[in-house]
């Protein structure tokens, strides 16, 4: 149970960002015993998968605080943060730290699946909004947005693990407000095409 839902979490938070969850995970399984990778996916806490991670991290971080380059991003993203969420549910939830559960070590297709699922439904909604973020605020709401999405993906990660019964909360509020924000964004620049068109 708790591993299906710090699964659920790692993967919602990777739709923000594919490479923190990833590298928590990573960082956790090689430094601590809170995390215990099963073989198969013991490769995510070598250091050439840390480096690469944090490499790419670094070129998310900056790249997705650029008005239009952010959008680009996103269509990379598109495969990209489902892949990673699905890769790191399946791992999480397959490992014998979190839950003893024999039956989602046996079937970490139900965790792959499962986080490409909720990590393409986050990416989805990121994506989505973001053009009406950059449109509506004419490009400076870009890294207000990317910072607050990378803060979440970090938040969220470490509510995964360490606080799994509070995914549910966390997604359910985080879910209301993109859905808010999306919706006043849309608002904002139709009221603005409209007072724009009108002059």
């Amino acid at each position: 149970m708790f591993a299906v839902l710090t699964g659920a979490g790692l993967s919602a938070a990777a739709g923000l960002n594919a490479y923190i969850p990833f590298l928590i995970v990573g960082l956790l399984a090689r430094f601590t015993d809170v995390i215990n990778l099963p073989g198969e996916w013991q490769w995510i806490e070598s250091w050439w998968a840390l480096g690469i991670g944090a490499v790419l991290l670094i070129s998310e971080l900056v790249l997705d605080k650029i008005p239009v380059v952010d959008s680009i991003n996103d269509i990379a993203g598109t495969v990209i943060r489902p892949a990673s969420g699905g890769i790191i549910a399946a791992a999480t939830q397959s490992a014998s730290s979190l839950d003893d559960s024999s039956f989602m070590r046996e079937h970490t297709w139900i965790g792959l699946i499962g986080g490409i699922v909720i990590a393409g439904i986050v990416h989805a909604g990121k994506s989505t909004a973001r053009p009406a973020v950059n449109l509506g605020s004419a490009g400076l709401g870009a890294p207000i947005v990317s910072t607050i999405e990378d803060v979440s993906s970090f938040g969220l990660s470490l509510i995964a693990i360490f606080l799994p019964l509070l995914v549910i909360v966390v997604l359910i509020i985080g879910g209301w407000v993109l859905w808010k924000f999306a919706r006043r964004m849309r608002s904002f620049a139709r009221r603005r095409r409209y007072a724009e068109d009108v002059t």
